[in-house]
């Protein structure tokens, strides 16, 4: 059966989430901006949450940078992605540099208090949709392609399993599917020569360790939406691109979810699709599903998305001196492209 990946309330645990993320579907929980109060207690809790159910009980945020960061200062106030493909315009070899020290700065930070996973990088084409924007890499797949794979083996140089979102490409449509269904009726074709090509690319080059879903349907290839979609996600995504890591669905709480029921029917859509991991980014709507789902099941967990720090845990990551290294590279990087 699918995985779920839950979310919890606040900035501690409760007696009712502790027992809610024992069911044996539970593979992870998700973090918000409403779990982090400061650096010290967001380790208190990530310390809390792997005591309780094992260091591979995965643990994952969305800190892209720009306008997706769930963690203030004292973590890294990354740019957006697309603040990379700016400078690529005019100096590839120094965009590269940036998105590299981007993904390192960022997945460091994380992985030394044991959060394992940040969603990342976004693979979709900034090409007129709202919710997407600046979170891209660039309105080329080229380009895009380019600095995502700097950006995927700074990370995995830093010890983080990397997450490509949101497949197949949710660039193009503008509607933004957090509040509304959105709809693309471009051709397989377009899609293919447009939207794919960073994902097929960095699939190739064993660069991806999980895939997230979107909730969008390309009325012209499919029906459903893309994480309901046995099409997308095995014939596409499995088949023709060879995926062999783990495939997530984007958060079944938003509105476009909804488009096959309530949270029952969206997470049988996602068994039927064949999703390893689905996201129920709130305590509610996590313990709506797993009210009724049964517990003589075995434990889904992926251990090969546990992070692995190459910072020392014993001290904050901002008095290891390889981060001080890296974090004076990325002020160097911006100083120069001021110079521009």
């Amino acid at each position: 059966m699918t995985a779920i990946m839950c979310g919890i309330t606040t900035t501690k645990l409760n007696q009712e989430e502790i027992e809610l993320l024992r069911h044996p579907l539970v593979c992870g929980v998700i973090l918000f901006k409403r779990n982090y109060h400061d650096y010290f207690q967001l380790k208190r809790l990530v310390d809390e949450i792997k005591s309780h159910f094992g260091s591979d009980f995965l643990i994952a945020v969305d800190q892209e940078g720009g306008r997706v960061k769930r963690f203030s200062e004292p973590f890294s106030q990354l740019p957006a992605l697309a603040e990379t493909g700016k400078v690529f315009l005019s100096n590839p070899d120094l965009a590269k540099s940036y998105a590299h020290v981007h993904a390192w700065l960022m997945s460091s930070e994380l992985l030394s208090i044991d959060i394992d996973l940040s969603f990342a990088p976004v693979l979709d084409i900034d090409n007129g949709s709202n919710v997407i924007g600046d979170r891209a890499f660039s309105q080329k797949p080229e380009e895009a392609t380019e600095l995502a794979e700097f950006y995927c083996r700074a990370m995995h140089d830093a010890g983080m399993k990397t997450t490509a979102k949101h497949f197949p490409g949710h660039g193009t449509v503008v509607a933004d599917s957090h509040f509304e269904l959105p709809i693309d009726n471009r051709s397989l074709n377009e899609i293919e020569n447009f939207d794919l090509i960073p994902f097929a690319s960095l699939i190739q080059n064993n660069l991806i360790d999980a895939v997230m879903m979107s909730h969008v349907i390309y009325s012209e290839v499919c029906d459903d939406a893309a994480g309901y979609s046995k099409y997308w996600c095995q014939d596409v995504l499995r088949k023709n691109l060879g995926f062999k890591g783990v495939i997530i669905s984007d958060d079944l709480g938003m509105k476009a979810a909804d488009c096959v029921g309530d949270v029952h029917a969206r997470y049988q859509a996602c068994v039927d699709s064949g999703v390893d991991m689905a996201l129920a980014c709130t305590y509610e709507l996590s313990a709506e599903l797993l009210e009724k789902l049964p517990k003589n099941v075995p434990n889904r967990r992926f251990p090969q998305l546990k992070g692995h720090s190459k910072l020392s845990k014993t001290k904050p990551f901002w008095q290891n001196r390889h981060w001080q290294t890296i974090r004076n590279s990325m002020e160097l990087i911006e100083k120069e492209i001021r110079k521009q």
